[in-house]
């Protein structure tokens, strides 16, 4: 089992979370296809919205990839994104990032946010998620 993050504006993962799927970095195939059925995905929001500069910079969900392959899925005309789905938790609170930050380990990962999708261990995983488990 491995864990990840994937970042998105708040927005855009809120239509992962209802939908029951994934989208990571503008909808590619590669991240996703890292990924594999049992796996965690932690999704963090540096943004409430694409369009919009207003930050949200939280934690905001969690969900296990389910079996399946990834595939595509027509969003609009001449949009064409893969999807992976995910059984998203659906009783968690979000957790800031100043609350993570103050993690040891996060300071070897906090850089990777720019990339859209990385692995964390697994205790940086448990640190995040106790967080959005005491909903």
């Amino acid at each position: 089992m491995n864990y990840w993050i994937g970042v998105a504006s708040k927005d855009h993962v809120a239509l992962g979370v209802a939908g029951g799927f994934c989208q990571l970095c503008h909808g590619k195939s590669a991240p996703l296809n890292k990924m594999k059925a049992g796996d965690w995905l932690i999704y963090y929001a540096p943004k409430q919205s694409l369009k919009i500069k207003e930050p949200c910079q939280e934690f905001i969900a969690l969900g296990q990839v389910l079996p399946g392959e990834t595939y595509s899925f027509e969003m609009a005309p001449g949009f064409v994104p893969f999807r992976k789905n995910i059984d998203f938790l659906k009783k968690i609170q979000p957790v800031p990032l100043q609350a993570v930050a103050q993690f040891r380990l996060w300071q070897e990962y906090r850089s990777r946010l720019r990339f859209g999708h990385f692995q964390i261990p697994e205790e940086l995983f448990d640190f995040i998620v106790s967080g959005m488990k005491r909903a």
